[in-house]
């Protein structure tokens, strides 16, 4: 079986001369058949027969969200529109969405590697998976679907309900592992104790969490509510969808499918590669994909590749969980923050997972940022005397860490509930 741990035990040696091959054979295939690869290669004076080395991919320039938008619907497809069997798009909430096709061989190749990354989450056949992603043109809960039944386990596809309905189905069909967003499955933990429902009561025992980044204090909370094993996987739509890297239940960074993918960690500002062990921003080279190979592109994901041989025994390098967006990055008053850093803050005084946005606005030519902050309902029932030293407190924390002055806003519960879908972090009105 290709999600075998075997097939991610290559040698390095053996695993370059088949990237470098794969690589090849993708430059060929995008120069032939993709006019806007082939405009930027005449354009660079790039010799599609000049790669004889995977050091030789940087002489590509990057791939951006701004050349994918700008072929919509399918200008960036290399092969015709008769050979595509399916079509999804990117799940982003802002400007044209970005429009990804799969042949058959596409499909196969990425059911095998979400098999993997099910497999290497502690997932068999003999498990119940509940996937509560939305079923539509986000590619989330299709890859896992999929992916699963590949395995043989059971597949209940929830999709998006409501948290007490995701929970009587986990009571009633005995579900064993649950897939969603971490900040789902935290708002389904926290209704399941809103309900009286003790967690062991339940059957299950994994989570297999993705499509947002998330900290390892928010992985913690999880685990203990919900009395599973919870891991972290990584996709994105623009490359497959999941599948692209995940944990194993070693939980020490996630393993890149670096047979099917060339991995690069870059400086977001100089576009040059980090030293080992850096933070950087992610860029990915599809090396297999038929229907939409991209080359060198910038998924805006902030990260760090981690050294030295993992446990599990798998030899593909590891990459740490996403720490946030290079969008994300907050530049205000000459300071560089990220919202992990504020989530971390908010955390610690709270005592559990925040939840939060972060709104960025101009008054009078000045930046100022306000922290819009969920809180209990006891908190809003206590005394005005509590609520001021709770906003106090946070102000003087992030002051002194930050050196950011902030306005902090209380807010009610699930003032930002999506019901599954990403919550975005930060909100720039300036």
């Amino acid at each position: 079986m290709i999600w075998d741990i075997q097939k991610e035990c290559m040698d390095r040696e053996e695993l370059s001369q088949l990237q470098l091959e794969r690589l090849q054979s993708t430059i060929h295939r995008v120069y032939r058949n993709v006019p806007f690869y082939r405009r930027v290669f005449d354009k660079n004076g790039i010799d599609p027969d000049g790669f004889g080395s995977l050091e030789d991919i940087s002489k590509i320039p990057f791939t951006t969200k701004a050349d994918l938008r700008e072929n919509y619907p399918y200008g960036l497809f290399a092969v015709p529109l008769r050979e595509v069997v399916r079509i999804h798009t990117s799940s982003g909430t802002t400007g044209m969405p970005i429009v990804v096709g799969y042949t058959k061989n596409d499909l196969k190749i990425w059911t095998e590697l979400v098999a993997r990354v099910l497999t290497s989450g502690g997932i068999t056949k003999d498990d119940v998976i509940q996937i509560a992603f939305n079923y539509g043109l986000f590619t989330g809960a299709f890859g896992f679907h999929y992916g699963a039944e590949k395995i043989g386990a059971s597949v209940i596809p929830v999709s998006i309900e409501n948290p007490k309905k995701q929970i009587k189905i986990l009571q009633d069909y005995k579900t064993t592992a649950l897939i969603s967003t971490p900040s789902y499955a935290l708002l389904i933990a926290n209704t399941l104790i809103e309900m009286g429902i003790n967690p062991n009561s339940l059957y299950l025992k994994f989570g297999l969490f993705g499509a947002e980044p998330w900290s390892e204090r928010m992985r913690q909370e999880i685990e203990e509510k919900l009395k599973i094993t919870a891991t972290d996987n990584y996709g994105l739509s623009e490359i497959m969808g999941p599948g692209v890297a995940g944990e194993c239940l070693q939980k020490k960074g996630l393993h890149i499918q670096e047979d099917h993918f060339y991995f690069e960690i870059i400086d977001p500002q100089t576009l040059q590669p980090v030293k080992e062990g850096e933070v950087g921003e992610l860029v990915i080279t599809t090396l297999t994909k038929e229907a939409f190979p991209v080359l060198r592109f910038r998924t805006g994901d902030l990260t760090r590749f981690i050294s030295g041989e993992c446990a599990c025994g798998r030899t593909f390098r590891r990459i740490d969980r996403i720490m946030g967006r290079t969008d994300d990055m907050i530049i205000i008053r000459g300071l560089k923050i990220f919202p992990s850093q504020i989530e971390a803050i908010l955390h610690e005084i709270q005592g559990r997972q925040p939840n939060y946005q972060i709104v960025l606005e101009r008054n009078e030519g000045i930046d100022q940022i306000t922290i819009m902050l969920e809180i209990t309902e006891e908190i809003f029932s206590d005394m005005m005397k509590e609520q001021t030293q709770l906003i106090s407190k946070i102000k003087e924390r992030i002051a002194s860490e930050l050196g950011l002055p902030i306005n902090i806003k209380l807010v009610e519960k699930r003032s930002f509930e999506k019901r599954g879908e990403k919550i975005k972090r930060v909100i720039d009105i300036r």
